[in-house]
């Protein structure tokens, strides 16, 4: 599995809000897409309703998983491909390994895939000695720098172009230039050679048709075609989820996907895979695998509470909206996934407790759903994360968090309910706050357990009287 650092999503965040870069181009990224992805919605020719279609085909299709995936791996084998379920993300990585041994794999190109990212699939490569190329340009830039992605669909969006060409320069040996496209010939020049000599070829899977027994994948830059049809072996990662019964529901999904990763009628290059070459063709590998990984996405297909995540599509847009990760960025979430859906989607795979902050972090302004192409609601998903983490759930393994502060509402429920007793407690309150720190007429610091409303803001004092003081004062005693 890859390394989860969620964690250490407080202390990344900070680091993220400080960083002037990572601020201007968040900015920009928002600006762009999200109204872009918008207009493309209000115009669709079909109306609004395409949305909830296609929401209904995916929650069909997660509600028949089981008869789908198996119309699907039949399909496959049909058209000359070989299907492996992986029950874990070890599965998952053993399986590739193997056909990676089978076929004397010794170098790899790779297009961008959120599955191998969450496997770890990359560093189990490279441990058994073969060379491991990712070739979308964002993700060749984030390998060469050995850093996590900033976003699902823009992971170098970080990056200045002066960062990059300094970045090329130390790696490919090319001289330093900040203009653009030499950088990108740089690149291609460098992928071309790896395209050329890769033994394997490995992509991820945005749909898979059970009807025909095809993934698809969908790409702007051409290089994941590349990447499946150079190489002798193609060896494609699919969630489990990641299906449609047909192609007329397929058509519909991939459309919305493509307005909400990116603002675009649909993507660039849209690649429709079932197996290998046929002995006719001259292109195309000579053997196709497809391996559908669960990895914990039984568990959540077990849970009507968050089944609905599965419906997921992973294009986006609601990073192109989220207020927080406009602010933090996608590093802070400690995962391949990250933003509205890492905050509910990191927690139910890895669990509640290791990615606590995430659906905390959240502000539950409900942007996400929104902008999401299938109007997914997470903002009631991460409401339900955090329900457990304060109650405790034994079937997610979540231990209560903040006991103390239960306590402390619970005795404050207690107090409002009794006039008196809150009116007392009013008064000693009043009298107790002029012994803390203060600036300018406001609380500065308060003590412990209550310290944490005072570490990023003052607050202000406590009135002199009640409302209900004050109000039976101006009504003459009446109530």
């Amino acid at each position: 599995m890859s390394e989860i650092t969620s964690a250490e999503y407080k202390k990344v965040a900070g680091h993220s809000i400080a960083d002037p870069v990572l601020q201007s181009a968040l900015e920009s990224l928002q600006s762009r897409l999200g109204p872009a992805t918008q207009n493309l919605y209000q115009n669709l020719p079909e109306g609004q309703e395409l949305r909830k279609i296609a929401h209904g085909y995916r929650r069909k299709a997660i509600d028949n998983l089981d008869i789908l995936l198996e119309a699907l791996a039949d399909n496959v084998q049909k058209n000359g491909g070989t299907v492996h379920f992986a029950a874990t993300d070890k599965e998952a990585v053993d399986i590739c390994l193997n056909i990676a041994r089978d076929h004397n794999v010794k170098k790899v190109v790779k297009g961008k895939s959120m599955v191998t990212e969450e496997i770890g699939l990359n560093h189990a490569l490279e441990e058994a000695g073969i060379d491991v190329a990712e070739t979308d340009l964002g993700e060749f830039i984030i390998q060469l720098a050995d850093e996590k992605p900033t976003h699902i669909v823009a992971p170098a969006i970080h990056k200045t172009r002066q960062q990059v060409g300094k970045l090329f320069s130390e790696k490919l040996g090319t001289p330093y230039t900040e203009d653009p496209p030499s950088l990108t010939f740089d690149a291609r020049k460098a992928l071309r050679e790896k395209f050329l000599t890769a033994d394997m070829g490995i992509t991820g899977c945005n749909l898979a048709c059970a009807e025909t027994g095809h993934i698809t994948t969908v790409s702007n830059e051409g290089n994941i075609r590349m990447s499946t049809t150079l190489p002798k072996v193609h060896v494609a990662f699919m969630g489990m989820e990641r299906i449609v019964a047909n192609l007329e529901e397929q058509q519909s999904i991939l459309r919305l996907m493509s307005m909400g990763a990116a603002g675009q009628q649909i993507g660039g290059y849209v690649s429709y895979i079932g197996g290998p070459a046929a002995e006719d063709h001259c292109d195309g590998p000579q053997a196709f695998h497809l391996i559908i990984v669960d990895n914990g996405r039984s568990k959540i297909l077990a849970d009507e509470e968050f089944r609905e995540m599965l419906c997921c599509i992973r294009c986006g847009a609601c990073l192109n909206v989220c207020p927080v990760y406009g602010k933090i960025g996608g590093q802070a979430y400690g995962s391949a996934y990250s933003g509205p859906v890492g905050a509910v989607v990191t927690p139910l795979l890895f669990g509640v407790n290791n990615a606590a902050d995430l659906c905390t972090g959240e502000t539950l302004c409900g942007a996400c759903r929104q902008a999401c192409p299938l109007e997914i609601n997470l903002p009631r998903m991460l409401l339900a994360l955090r329900a457990k983490l304060s109650e405790g759930d034994a079937k997610w393994e979540v231990q209560p968090k903040g006991k103390s502060e239960k306590l402390m509402f619970e005795a404050w429920q207690k107090i409002i309910k009794r006039r008196k007793v809150y009116d007392l407690f009013f008064k000693i309150g009043y009298v107790l706050q002029k012994i803390l720190p203060a600036q300018d007429g406001m609380i500065r610091r308060l003590p412990f357990p209550f310290n944490g409303w005072t570490n990023n803001r003052n607050l202000k004092p406590l009135a002199a009287k009640t409302f209900m003081q004050r109000w039976k004062e101006r009504e003459g005693g009446k109530q």
